[in-house]
């Protein structure tokens, strides 16, 4: 499940599925602002993983795959679980309820920025060069600008909601890392699948205890909006974002991370009416040149390095799965 640093040169079908990717995760944190009307976060998150999870194993089952049966590797699903689903996605879901969607997409794109620091602490061929701690640079102002420091002085619920999603980013972070060191070499829908499989069993009970035995949605709206974040944003998301990593590589892959936020932005505009700050859009100009100076092509070397752990999303997995 690693993939090289070297960068392919991107088709025109590659491009289309690589829109599709950002179109379907940006359309995610709009129906999770739609079902958290009616539903808690941790139950958000719930039915997020259960039912993804339930869809991927049906996949892995029709495609014929084998189920690993090593019990480290099920160690691996755990942490996985815990650090690309159960965290990021619970503290993300917290904050959607007190920041606009598109401030929480824009804050997403500073995963890719918070992962090149995890992997260069934690990994020993992802050194950060000149080129990498420029762009981290740039993406760190870019999340700074975003949230706005002076507004962190009060720590009102605005605020918390921000730190809740940059912490859900540094999750994601982390998730790199721990796919790279205990995840790797697995069939992706497999490693997916149980990856879901552990966060459900972690979310059940959690939003059981938190808020309450889990109850059926009773508006129409929010059944629509946790089939698409489950089954769409999350299921068919994951399958699709192997599907364009092979085509394109990690390195343009990276790009998804900036085509996610323009999106939220858009659709939390038309349909909730939301207006961003000026500085929210400062730091996302500036999340977005960290961004493309770590994505520059850089000379192809003789012979490829091992490979950094997947950018994102997602964001063992995508790692910046909004």
């Amino acid at each position: 499940m690693t993939t090289p640093t070297l960068q392919k040169s991107i088709s025109l079908r590659a491009w289309a599925e690589l829109l599709l990717l950002a179109l379907i995760w940006g359309g995610s944190f709009l129906s999770i602002r739609v079902a958290l009307n009616e539903i808690g976060p941790l139950t958000v998150v719930a039915h997020r993983v259960v039912w993804a999870a339930l869809l991927l194993w049906a996949y892995v089952f029709w495609r014929g795959l084998r189920l690993p049966r090593d019990p480290e590797i099920w160690v691996g699903f755990l942490g996985m679980g815990l650090l690309n689903n159960v965290i990021p996605f619970s503290l993300m879901a917290w904050g959607q309820q007190h920041i606009e969607t598109g401030l929480t997409a824009i804050l997403n794109a500073g995963t890719a920025i918070f992962g090149v620091v995890a992997a260069a602490i934690f990994l020993a061929d992802e050194r950060l060069t000149p080129r990498r701690a420029l762009g981290t640079a740039f993406g760190f102002a870019g999340v700074a600008t975003a949230v706005g420091l002076d507004q962190l002085r009060t720590l009102d619920l605005r605020s918390l909601g921000q730190i809740a999603v940059i912490g859900g980013t540094v999750s994601y972070a982390l998730a790199g890392v721990w796919a790279r060191k205990r995840l790797a070499n697995l069939p992706p829908p497999v490693a997916a699948a149980g990856m879901l499989t552990a966060a459900s069993m972690i979310m059940l009970p959690a939003a059981w205890i938190v808020e309450g035995p889990l109850v059926l949605p009773r508006q129409p709206a929010t059944w629509a909006a946790i089939s698409y974040y489950a089954v769409v944003a999350t299921a068919f998301a994951y399958l699709l974002y192997y599907r364009v990593l092979a085509m394109a590589g990690s390195g343009n892959l990276m790009l998804v991370t900036l085509l996610i936020a323009p999106v939220a932005i858009l659709l939390g505009a038309l349909v909730l009416k939301e207006a961003l700050p000026p500085h929210a859009f400062m730091g996302f100009a500036l999340l977005a040149t960290g961004l493309l100076i770590l994505n520059r092509r850089a000379p192809a070397p003789t012979a490829p390095p091992a490979g950094p752990a997947l950018p994102r999303p997602a964001p063992g997995g995508p790692s910046s799965l909004p």
